[in-house]
């Protein structure tokens, strides 16, 4: 496919790894309209992309993003119909469903402020890491509006829990990294310095695996959301079964019965 090069968000592609960061630190990497609906794009573009096979979300700065421009986004929204909000919030929605559905996993890489679609963001991530730094906030009670934004009801308390979620959603107080990882937010802290290379060390380890299996776990992942025990199992064995086919399936055999690593390439 033609290369997204998009305006509004960093993006690098190497080796096999988008890394991807938000502008405008110097006002912690606020969301605005565009870049909205920019994400939304690129993440919906790179199902197609074959050079790209995970995402490392980045922090700026020394942040990861503070949400939605209060001047950009908040004020204008206060002068728009009805009509107009929910086109917005669909909008902002889409951008969730573009990461679930991108096809590669994402790895979150936390510091400083990760507040509203930030926290939006690494939530929707597959993987998370954190510097001791992090402040997570779904602070969207604290600007008057629900907790229940771009799918945070849904997805937040599958990963934490039904009542830690409600702690967070009704106070919109930050979760700090400590208590991130405890509640199984994040999957590890580590120092300021570290971030970036363990980030990428991670998703190294991602990329140099069966990606096309990869990209069928996460797609296993997302729709047995709703599924029953006995819908879940018969789709993992047509998943399975398609991988079974693939030649990466063959490599890993051969690479085992001749005592060597396998090399993937991801067909």
């Amino acid at each position: 496919m033609k290369p997204f090069k998009p305006k509004y968000f960093r993006c690098y592609v190497e080796d096999g790894i988008a890394r991807i960061a938000h502008e405008r630190p110097e006002r912690k990497n606020p969301f605005t309209f565009d870049s909205y609906a920019e994400l939304r794009d690129w993440f919906r573009a790179i199902v197609y992309d074959e050079d790209i096979h995970a995402v490392v979300i980045l922090p700026n700065g020394g942040n990861f993003s503070s949400g939605g421009d209060v001047h950009d986004i908040i004020g204008p929204l206060t002068g728009m119909s009805m009509k107009e909000l929910l086109a917005f919030t669909r909008m902002t929605g889409d951008l969730v469903k573009g990461m679930i559905g991108c096809g590669k996993p994402i790895i979150a890489a936390v510091d400083g402020v990760c507040a509203g679609a930030g926290a939006i963001m690494a939530m929707a991530s597959d993987l998370r890491l954190a510097t001791p730094e992090a402040k997570t906030a779904f602070l969207f009670n604290r600007v008057g509006l629900a907790g229940c934004d771009m799918g945070a009801c849904a997805i937040l308390p599958r990963i934490i829990g039904q009542t830690r979620a409600a702690d967070l959603l009704y106070s919109g107080r930050a979760m700090l990294a400590d208590e991130g990882l405890s509640w199984g937010f994040f999957n590890r802290v580590v120092s300021t310095d570290e971030l970036e290379a363990e980030a990428l060390k991670l998703a190294g380890r991602i990329v140099s695996g069966p990606t096309f299996a990869n990209s069928m776990t996460k797609t296993m992942l997302s729709q047995e959301w709703s599924m029953s025990l006995e819908q879940a199992i018969e789709a993992e064995a047509q998943a399975q079964a398609i991988c079974m086919q693939g030649k990466d399936f063959r490599r890993a055999y051969e690479a085992f019965t001749a005592k060597e690593k396998p090399l993937f390439k991801g067909d």
